[in-house]
């Protein structure tokens, strides 16, 4: 059984910079996809960041690019999204999603294809 947890979540002004990590559990988290979503109230689910269980194909959502890093520490089981520039338009309650895709290609920002979810991490920017 996958277990995810989301820690480093928080507030901060607008241009300040927020490290997210994520720990998962388990002796497989070297095959799983990782990927992080995020939700602000009255908003569906909307996808953030994910990286293969290689660690050498990321993606970012549009809103994102040139602003968050995802990187993995397999020695450590950890996923963590460096968030840089940040806007009052990236609150949201931060989530870290696990799972084995099987087209990580076609399948990364779908938020039904990662089968273990963190209880998220809420993040905060102030104007």
């Amino acid at each position: 059984q996958v277990q995810v947890v989301e820690s480093g979540g928080g507030a901060v002004q607008a241009g300040g910079s927020l490290r997210l990590s994520c720990a998962a559990s388990g002796p497989t988290f070297s095959a799983l996809d990782m990927g992080w979503f995020r939700q602000a109230p009255g908003r569906e689910r909307e996808f953030v960041a994910s990286i293969n269980w290689s660690g050498g194909t990321v993606y970012y959502g549009d809103s994102v690019k040139g602003r968050f890093t995802i990187s993995r520490d397999s020695a450590k089981n950890t996923v963590t999204i460096q968030m840089n520039s940040l806007k009052p338009e990236d609150t949201a309650e931060y989530y870290c999603a696990a799972g084995r895709l099987w087209d990580f290609d076609a399948e990364y920002g779908s938020p039904s294809q990662y089968a273990h979810w963190g209880q998220g991490t809420q993040v905060t920017v102030s104007s």
